[in-house]
């Protein structure tokens, strides 16, 4: 279903996450929303009473993780503030904050402002 990306030759902490997805809370925590189909014309096909999204239920870090990705804060400031918050319950903080945005971004859940704009400037040597 999902195309695998992998963050190769970048300092992870210092790139800035940007949501893709939706999102909604419920219980205060955050279910990602991904659409079912990509195209329009399919989303109509689906029943009134199904939904047109697959929920991805996140645990209370990994909401808490989704709220500070912004697009404007970099992951190892993401880090400081869920240290902030969490206190000694997330430690080792650095590795499992990292490995789950690396999840995310790997699932095309989001993407990091510095990667695109290095595919964009790509994009335009090959042109």
């Amino acid at each position: 279903m999902f195309k695998k990306k992998k963050t190769t030759g970048v300092n992870l902490l210092e790139l800035t996450p940007v949501r893709i997805n939706n999102h909604e809370e419920v219980d205060g925590l955050i279910n990602i929303l991904i659409p079912k189909f990509k195209k329009e014309f399919m989303k109509k096909i689906i029943p009134k009473n199904k939904h047109a999204d697959i929920r991805v239920k996140l645990d209370e870090l990994g909401s808490a993780t989704w709220l500070s990705i912004d697009g404007n804060k970099t992951v190892i400031e993401i880090v400081e503030e869920l240290r902030g918050n969490f206190g000694e319950k997330i430690e080792p903080a650095i590795e499992r904050i990292s490995k789950f945005i690396n999840g995310l971004y790997s699932n095309n859940l989001l993407y990091f402002k510095e990667l695109k704009k290095e595919l964009k400037k790509e994009k335009k040597k090959e042109k």
